[in-house]
């Protein structure tokens, strides 16, 4: 947990499963909760939404943010909805995907590139950060210093780039132009895994370029 003034950051891990392209994988996904005391956001609430609630604690859900439309981080934002009736929030670029799991219903509403989400006096931005799909968006946090990345950017590298809507020069080009250039002391908090920083992952572009991956 991430403290600034009463602000905080608190994360679930939750296991599932992701498919795509006639492949099926186990994963654990990092859910991301922001907020204080009496109201929160709601980053990617996937596998469990029992859980997320648990964690949620009572609170005003104002918004749930989707980071990109893959379906271990949308397939249970349906039942998260049914449970706290906060809009949920998919850039319109990555609708097709939601559509593949949700045929009947759209997203609430789309995420334009410098959309603003306020909570507990701090604003959440959205950073349009394609490449791991077409609407993928990270949310930079400036009063608590911190990126939600997504699948974006991970500790030692992009995401996967090797799946249908994906593209690796984009990525790369997401994280150069768009993350990169946010402060090196930023903390990353990615869709999986172990957070990291901007400063510890910067130097290390030319080596991700030059594997590929």
């Amino acid at each position: 947990m991430t403290e600034t003034s009463n602000l905080r950051i608190d994360r679930v891990i939750t296991s599932g499963t992701f498919s795509l392209d006639g492949g099926t994988w186990d994963v654990d996904n990092n859910v991301w909760i922001i907020g204080d005391d009496t109201e929160c956001i709601v980053v990617d609430p996937a596998h469990n939404p029992a859980a997320v609630l648990n964690a949620v604690n009572g609170r005003t859900v104002k918004a749930i943010l989707l980071t990109h439309g893959h379906d271990d981080h949308i397939s249970s934002a349906g039942a998260f909805w049914d449970l706290v009736k906060a809009p949920i929030h998919l850039h319109q670029d990555d609708w097709m995907l939601w559509r593949t799991v949700f045929p009947e219903v759209d997203p609430d509403a789309s995420i334009v590139d410098g959309d603003e989400f306020t909570v507990a006096g701090s604003k959440l931005k959205a950073i349009h950060t394609p490449g791991h799909s077409p609407g993928s968006v990270s949310f930079y946090l400036p009063d608590a210093g911190t990126l939600f990345s997504g699948d974006t950017l991970f500790q030692g590298g992009p995401g996967a780039t090797g799946r249908s809507y994906s593209d690796f020069p984009t990525i790369i080009d997401s994280i150069r132009t768009r993350l990169l250039s946010l402060p090196e002391e930023t903390v990353v908090l990615t869709g999986h895994g172990d957070s990291t920083t901007i400063g510890a992952e910067a130097p290390h572009l030319d080596e991700w370029i030059a594997r590929g991956h």
